[in-house]
Formats: C-alpha cells, structure tokens, sequence
C-alpha cells in the first residue's frame, strides 16, 4: 500500500490560506489522483474535503554542481503538491495530528 499524503507543507503562504480560506496544503505522492488524495485527508484528519487542486512540481535543471569535468546541471526533485479546501466550520490541526 502506498502512502499518499508524504507531509503537510507548513509555510507563511500555506498558513495564510488555512486561516484565511480554510485550505491547507500538503505533499503528495506524484502518482495520486484528486479522489484518492480526498480519501486519504478525510480518513487521516476526520473532516469533510469540498475541492482539491493539485500542482506538479520539479524536473528542471536548476541544481548546479561544480566538478572536475566542470559545471555540471543536475534534474531537481520532482514532487506533488496538493491544496485541499475543507468544508466551513471544520479545520485541521497540522501540528498534533501528523
């Protein structure tokens, strides 16, 4: 079985959105669609998931490495985020319950 949800991502924007919109952000594995990742927090955090969006992340060449052979560019990560809106009067707590 795979993990689905990898972690929350805790950031100033990320934490503007879930006091704001109620929407919180996470990172999720690259090959999970938006039912699964619904299925996934609902079961994790106990809440009801309205609308999930997900960003693909990563694959350029934007890591630079010097050698002996010279400069050499190396892929970054690739990675998948996931912003989940819950439903008005439910929230998520990310620092207790992960």
């Amino acid at each position: 079985m795979k993990t689905i949800i990898k972690k929350p991502i805790i950031t100033e924007k990320a934490t503007g959105m879930s006091e704001g919109f109620n929407r919180f952000t996470f990172e999720v594995d690259r090959a999970a669609n938006k039912i699964e990742i619904k299925k996934a927090v609902e079961k994790m955090y106990g809440v009801q998931i309205t609308e999930v969006r997900t960003m693909n992340y990563g694959g350029g060449k934007s890591s630079t490495k010097y050698t002996n052979r010279g400069i050499v560019e190396q892929p970054s990560r690739k990675w998948k985020k996931a912003v989940v809106t819950v439903a008005d009067g439910e929230t998520i707590d990310l620092f207790n319950n992960f």
